[in-house]
């Protein structure tokens, strides 16, 4: 069974990373081939696209977010989540993936997706309102990982 984080990154090619665990999210992202910007601070041109080249993935500073992109995926606080939401309305994204890197014990892990439940319908209510698709349960490099994705 096809589960909704595998069909979003089936159906996207680019995708806007708003803050990230550790390198492995982008580089993973990039090294499949989707099209990846990453939102690099608080800075209004601190944008930076992730690219594969000759085996390696590099940054290109771009200086703004992407005209489109297919999905957001946010490594932020979900107090941050209607900005992320706009931003994610504004480049045309059909998705909203975050990961709170967390375990269920609360320890910080750079791959734990563990979100309070009444978090999680929370944070999903406010996306789906906005007509978005929301995933939070799946450590996005790994998905990517399992499906041997290669854009």
């Amino acid at each position: 069974m096809v589960t909704e984080a595998e069909r979003i990154l089936e159906a996207a090619s680019s995708i806007l990373v708003v803050d990230w665990p550790s390198r492995d999210v982008p580089e993973t992202l990039a090294r499949a081939g989707y099209a990846v910007v990453v939102a690099g601070g608080p800075e209004p041109d601190n944008y930076w696209a992730h690219e594969l080249r000759d085996g390696e993935v590099v940054r290109r500073h771009v200086g703004r977010p992407p005209d489109n992109a297919d999905l957001v995926y946010a490594h932020r606080p979900f107090d941050e989540l209607p900005r992320i939401l706009d931003v994610a309305r504004e480049i045309g994204a059909k998705a909203v993936w975050c990961q709170s890197g967390l375990t269920s014990a609360g320890a910080k892990d750079p791959t734990g997706c563990w979100v309070p439940e009444e978090k999680s319908r929370e944070a999903r209510a406010i996306v789906e309102s906005a007509g978005l698709v929301y995933v939070d349960d799946a450590y996005i490099a790994d998905v990517v990982r399992q499906l041997g994705i290669s854009k």
